[in-house]
């Protein structure tokens, strides 16, 4: 294998499947991909960064928010600004990938906020998975047209077990063939809203006639488990994973559902959205415009009112033909142009624009 650049990627999850289905083709071309899991891990493999590498920052949360003090967060807004001047008085080039419109967990906000605009005004390339990012983050950081690059999120395909059966699935549930089973998978968190989703189900129950069912995968945060489990309504069937879902059980999970909802109250980007189409599992999503604008030609995806979110999944939960006209096909047109081996060659691709005058420059 060839050897390139090296791109340090911050933070880096070992178990993130986006990361490593995005980094895929750079590393088959030879780029030295590079892991940074802290923000002292940042700053230090940073300093060994020569011309032509690239600082790959994707969640900006581990900078500020896991600071102490609204002083040491002052301090490391003050070291990162240094370092980002370094980088470019050393010809490091930087990517942000914006995520988030705001970290979930925001001790900092003001700091934070400056962050963004630093990283953004220093940024070579300003990757969006999402054509509404700029719009949804206008009124806290300004970005540059002239920066952005637009590259979706990958579809899962190839990733999890795609050899369990719907049936197996179920049954491994003992879910019977009528039973309308409702999934919200991933960390259970107040922004995420599932407590709406939780009074929807059972209003949803009621009015059906006791054939659905709710699935809740996921680890508890910021409450306790135990909190959490009480507030589950003793009338409402519920399979409850409290905890995290291993990689090798997903599939169970979705192959199980009949629709997966994710009551947000806060959305840019999900993979989640992109798990469950990958399973052709239909979607329920917040109806948000920018949203709409993305999603609202997916015959899979139908939209809740957003300023009554209960009461809107619950009409949607109970209707007797949701989804009814949605087939395989209408997928496999969402996920044909984003399957990971692709989003991860234009992501080489950009890689290699941004270290054409390296001094270790891969040709494409």
């Amino acid at each position: 294998m060839r050897s390139g650049p090296q791109v340090l990627v911050f933070p880096s999850y070992r178990d993130n499947p986006f990361l490593n289905l995005l980094q895929l083709a750079p590393r088959a071309d030879g780029f030295r991909v590079q892991a940074a899991h802290t923000y002292d891990d940042l700053v230090s493999q940073a300093a060994a960064l020569e011309t032509g590498d690239v600082v790959h920052l994707h969640w900006t949360t581990p900078i500020l928010q896991q600071a102490k003090t609204a002083g040491d967060a002052s301090r490391r807004l003050d070291q990162m600004d240094a370092l980002i001047r370094q980088l470019c008085t050393r010809g490091v080039r930087l990517v942000w990938t914006v995520h988030n419109r705001l970290p979930h967990e925001l001790a900092f906000r003001d700091l934070e906020i400056r962050l963004m605009q630093l990283v953004a005004d220093s940024a070579d390339t300003i990757h969006i998975m999402a054509p509404h990012t700029p719009d949804a983050l206008a009124d806290i950081v300004q970005l540059n047209p002239q920066r952005i690059r637009v590259i979706p999120h990958p579809s899962y395909e190839g990733v999890y077990d795609s050899a369990l059966t719907r049936d197996d699935a179920r049954d491994a549930f003992e879910l019977a063939k009528r039973d309308r089973a409702v999934l919200f998978l991933g960390q259970i968190r107040p922004y995420k809203g599932v407590d709406a989703l939780v009074s929807a189900a059972s209003a949803a129950s009621d009015a059906r006639g006791d054939d659905l069912v709710l699935m809740l995968g996921g680890a508890v945060k910021e409450i306790t488990r135990d909190e959490f489990s009480a507030s589950l309504p003793s009338s409402l069937r519920t399979i409850a994973h409290l905890e995290f879902v291993p990689d090798a059980d997903i599939a169970r999970w979705f192959r199980s559902a009949d629709v997966a909802v994710f009551p947000y109250r806060a959305i840019l980007n999900s993979g989640s959205v992109h798990l469950a189409a990958t399973f052709h599992v239909p979607v329920i999503l917040p109806g948000d415009p920018r949203l709409r604008a993305q999603f609202g030609d997916e015959r899979w995806v139908r939209f809740f009112d957003t300023e009554r979110p209960a009461e809107s999944i619950a009409e949607l939960l109970a209707e007797d033909e949701l989804f009814s006209d949605v087939d395989g096909a209408d997928f496999e047109r969402f996920l044909a142009p984003i399957s990971p081996w692709d989003i991860s060659r234009d992501y080489a691709a950009l890689l290699r624009e941004l270290t054409a005058d390296s001094p270790a420059a891969l040709s494409a």
